[in-house]
């Protein structure tokens, strides 16, 4: 017989994007006002777990948040149970312990039934120790980058788009007035579903993904032709994660104190050095970094949200265990959260938005 949900833990992982608190409050208000389960919200994602913050919330605690940027549990992208940095050796480095009993301690302190993890790939690997553990954890999809495997989509990644949309929208006019190329760069680490989808809403002409290597003759061909027949300027959108034929992907730093410590950037900077060189055209660069997980979620977020954290509560009340909450073929529904674990999700070299931009002449570097 299922043992029936009385209490309810929640937390945010990884980094932050428009959405989850349209998330938390689906989550909350739908279990407290449909099946009287009280909710804990877990703070700082994995990290709350560890070091017992944890927090009830009632209906008015998630009032008025649905416009909300951020997460009003905080985030943490660093906080590994299987692998959390306690403190440094003599030579500087990290000291790794697991520190997965403090989280099941914890839990039990607290009388959690079930988790709801709101995260991606990486929370998702995360959940596996309390999975292993018996705990029932339902998984939501929550990234910008929206590469977590098993989904046709997460939210936080629409309203990215957005931003980064109305970014290079903005560099056309001085790209224009000064006849440069203009490069921007965007987030989406090894995905290149930020970039696909803003370069082909701007209009961009060159697109860059990670999941096509570039070759910089090619783009400056293109550049050079389209000077020359009287469009004095291009726009390049690139993902972080992209980089040259035969070359490797540019790292801005190492951080040893993360799960995923390799932090990608600078790519769009290296590029425009290549173009000018090659070209001879004046080329800068843009990084909007951050500026695309922040800000007001837009309509489609704040919807999808709202039905992941409601898919949610009737995946735990079914008696279901060890989901995730996706969208596939246009519906909300579930697959087992160990399916998603370790994995990316990433763009098709045939996918059909690429053919579409081909169709109307934007070069993909190749």
């Amino acid at each position: 017989m299922t043992k029936p949900i009385r209490r309810l833990g929640v937390l945010t992982g990884g980094g932050d994007c428009p959405g989850l608190n349209a998330v938390i409050r689906a989550v909350t208000k739908s279990a407290i006002y449909n099946h009287e389960i009280e909710v804990y919200g877990i703070e700082d994602g994995f990290l709350g777990l560890i070091e017992n913050r944890i927090r009830r919330l009632h209906s008015a605690d998630v009032s008025n948040i649905i416009t909300r940027g951020g997460t009003i549990l905080g985030s943490s992208n660093k906080a590994d149970p299987k692998r959390f940095a306690t403190g440094y050796n003599e030579s500087g480095d990290p000291v790794f312990e697991d520190v997965s009993d403090k989280c099941l301690k914890h839990i039990e302190e607290h009388k959690l039934d079930a988790l709801c993890l709101i995260g991606g790939d990486g929370t998702m690997s995360g959940a596996q120790t309390f999975v292993e553990a018996g705990i029932n954890c339902i998984g939501l999809p929550k990234t910008i980058d929206n590469d977590l495997h098993g989904t046709d989509i997460t939210f936080g990644f629409l309203t990215a788009v957005e931003t980064a949309t109305e970014a290079i929208d903005r560099v056309h006019t001085t790209a224009q007035s000064h006849h440069r190329v203009m490069i921007v760069e965007v987030m989406g680490r090894n995905a290149g579903w930020i970039a696909l989808y803003a370069g082909a809403a701007s209009g961009s002409d060159v697109i860059i993904l990670p999941e096509i290597p570039y070759n910089l003759e090619s783009i400056c061909d293109f550049v050079r032709f389209r000077s020359k027949h009287g469009k004095r300027f291009s726009i390049v959108c690139i993902a972080e994660g992209a980089k040259a034929e035969g070359g490797r992907q540019v790292v801005s730093r190492i951080d040893p104190t993360s799960p995923d410590p390799v932090r990608l950037g600078g790519v769009g900077e290296q590029l425009a050095d290549d173009i000018e060189r090659c070209s001879s055209i004046e080329t800068r660069a843009i990084v909007l970094g951050h500026v695309i997980r922040g800000g007001t979620p837009i309509a489609a977020d704040r919807v999808l949200g709202t039905q992941f954290g409601y898919h949610a509560i009737e995946v735990l009340l079914a008696g279901k265990k060890e989901r995730l909450v996706v969208m596939r073929n246009q519906e909300v529904t579930d697959i087992n959260i160990r399916d998603a674990a370790n994995k990316q999700r990433l763009v098709p070299r045939d996918h059909q938005l690429i053919r579409a931009c081909k169709a109307v002449g934007t070069c993909f570097g190749e």
